[in-house]
């Protein structure tokens, strides 16, 4: 983690944004398609290991033809060997999908990228989230959309202007990566895959009972079937902070769970349940054309040694956006590092090491925001920065009583990284005042002290780090 995040100057922190100027913070229903998505990465590794059923499985997959006269001018491909697949979640619910609320037309919820090295030893899964304002190109009219003309929008608008073409040419104008395939899908068979399977384990802070996602769930570790799991990506309100980008994170959880669960000996020795998955997986994806039978089993022959840790998940270094109030933009330099270190196929670099202790990545700290002062909105307003900063916030709202003096940290002792070195690095350049807690979760009490976070280094990498396939959504709760 970075160090010396506090601004010790005497300045008042900046008011807390209207109700309505944080859309983002006033969840909305949405499908995760993303968590079948992000799968379906697994699915061309592991379908070369079912050789009787490839035939069977390749035939559930229906194709969209992409063409070069649509894409226009591309980026080049820089490392030559290295496969970029375009990921979307299709948010279309006619036929069977119309029990989950039928509505007109096909949206998508979900953009991601996903990354293999050309000697196909590390992954890496970076997420766009829907509500990027950004510059989208023109795409030509066809097949009944309407196209799209050179604007700022939201990053999703070029599918339901062009299609899978248009957002296929949206990512690679704004990122400079050229992309190879696409997969789109839907969430048809989200929970045979998680049947398939045997469940996900996913950790949950606190009971929950949410009428409207019909899901009630015990605290604790729970191992989630298909259609608990439908419940657990669909609820809002009962979960986290409530927030668009909180979802991706919890939601790149549950992908790293399942990622690990179907890489394990416990899927991949078991023809039936591994058939059973990618049978389900299958049947809700489609492809360009290229990406062949031939291409899925050249990809999965060659990728028979990845690791779950070698799976990394990142979301593209954002900001609420001023200008754009409910909206989130791109911070540079952070973003545009990312991309052309995946466009060239390079390594994350930056320190992992200060003072001799390993930082923790942000991504991978749990953090409950409570708001100790009478000043209303503090604990959303701190909350939104440490999300800006990649922190996962677990929870915001009130201190027990009021006001607190002094602000503290509370973090469970059983933790990985000792309290004192967690309060300094994410918070101060002195060290805070350290109370025990009963939660593994690390918990920010704010008080009449509160000066807010100094601006991070324009070099900061810690965005860019992410967490791999193998974290335990369960180590911070």
């Amino acid at each position: 983690m970075s160090s010396g995040l506090i601004d010790a100057s005497p300045k008042p922190p900046p008011e807390p944004p209207a109700p309505s100027g944080r859309r983002s913070w006033r969840p909305r229903r949405r499908w995760l398609w993303w968590l079948v998505a992000a799968a379906t990465a697994v699915v061309l590794v592991a379908a070369g290991t079912v050789a009787g059923a490839y035939v069977k499985l390749t035939g559930n997959v229906k194709h969209v033809e992409v063409t070069a006269e649509d894409l226009g001018r591309r980026p080049v491909k820089a490392a030559g060997k290295a496969m970029n697949v375009l990921v979307v979640g299709s948010d279309q619910r006619g036929g069977k999908n119309a029990r989950y609320g039928r509505v007109a037309g096909e949206r998508t919820d979900t953009i991601m990228l996903a990354h293999i090295s050309p000697k196909r030893d590390n992954a890496m899964v970076i997420s766009f989230p829907r509500d990027s304002m950004v510059q989208l190109p023109a795409c030509r009219a066809k097949q009944g959309l309407p196209g799209q003309r050179p604007h700022v929008g939201m990053i999703n608008e070029s599918f339901n202007s062009g299609g899978i073409t248009c957002t296929w040419k949206t990512v690679e104008s704004l990122t400079g990566i050229h992309i190879d395939h696409f997969v789109k899908v839907d969430f048809t068979g989200f929970k045979g895959m998680v049947d398939a399977v045997g469940g996900v384990e996913v950790c949950v802070p606190e009971a929950i009972n949410d009428k409207k996602a019909l899901l009630h769930l015990a605290a604790g570790r729970q191992n989630l079937g298909g259609e608990q799991a439908l419940g657990y990506v669909r609820a809002r309100y009962s979960l986290g902070d409530g927030s668009d980008i909180g979802r991706i994170q919890r939601q790149q959880m549950f992908i790293a769970s399942m990622v690990k669960k179907v890489m394990s000996g416990e899927t991949l020795t078991d023809p039936a349940r591994l058939f059973g998955f990618l049978d389900a997986a299958t049947k809700s994806v489609t492809t360009d054309p290229g990406l062949t039978p031939g291409v899925m089993r050249d990809l999965a022959t060659s990728a028979q040694g990845l690791a779950a840790g070698q799976i990394h998940f990142i979301t593209t270094p954002w900001r609420y956006s001023l200008v754009h109030p409910g909206r989130v933009e791109w911070v540079q330099p952070q973003s545009g590092r990312l991309f052309k270190i995946v466009a060239t196929d390079r390594a994350i670099t930056g320190s992992g090491v200060k003072g001799g202790q390993t930082r923790v990545p942000r991504s991978k700290i749990q953090v409950e925001v409570r708001n100790g002062t009478m000043r209303s909105g503090l604990a959303t307003l701190v909350a939104v920065q440490l999300e800006e900063r990649g922190y996962h916030v677990a929870r915001i709202g009130d201190a027990s009583r009021k006001p607190y003096p002094t602000t503290t940290i509370a973090y469970s002792p059983n933790g990985t990284t000792k309290a004192p070195t967690l309060s300094r690095d994410l918070l101060a350049s002195r060290p805070l005042p350290v109370r025990r807690a009963t939660t593994g979760r690390l918990v920010l009490t704010i008080g009449d002290d509160w000066k807010g976070l100094k601006p991070l280094p324009r070099d900061d990498t810690e965005s860019l780090k992410g967490f791999d396939a193998t974290h335990d959504s369960c180590a911070g709760a």
